[in-house]
């Protein structure tokens, strides 16, 4: 059975295993800083927001998210799925689809309007699942990178 709960301080090692697969995954490499600052944002849960999936007790799975603001909706928020990934030798088993539900119930507790996210279109693993659980409404996402500031 697949149990999701907020990250542990005990998890800190295998959460920053499987982000960094994520990471990986997405051909991109990120400072060692990162990953201490995500995960001290995870632990205060007021901003950036962090659920792990288990299975038989092992971690497996990972998801961040946060709320913004729409101008659509400008009494609720919205809810951006950030970061999914789950270990690949349980891809298949349900981890993904319970993280997207548990992102979904906690969004919906909080009166989001919506739960979103994005994923490259080459994806198509994730994207047999996400055209399962989500609609996908043709938007193509572009982004202007920014230097970090110092």
């Amino acid at each position: 059975m697949i149990s999701v709960s907020m990250l542990l301080p005990s998890d800190r090692p295998t959460w920053e295993e499987l982000f960094r697969d994520y990471i990986d995954f997405y051909e991109r490499t990120e400072p060692d800083e990162m990953y201490e600052r995500a995960w001290q944002e995870f632990q205060a849960d007021t901003r950036l927001h962090a659920l792990g999936a288990r299975l038989d007790g092992r971690l497996v799975g990972i998801v961040h998210f946060l709320t913004h603001g729409s101008t659509s909706a400008p009494d609720h928020d919205v809810c951006y799925l950030q970061d999914l990934f789950t270990a690949p030798d349980v891809r298949g088993k349900g981890v993904g689809r319970t993280l997207i539900e548990a992102v979904t119930d906690w969004a919906r507790d909080r009166g989001c309007y919506r739960v979103y996210w994005n994923t490259q279109e080459s994806n198509g693993t994730a994207r047999h699942l996400y055209d399962k659980v989500a609609t996908y409404n043709g938007f193509i996402r572009y982004h202007i990178d920014l230097p970090r500031p110092s």
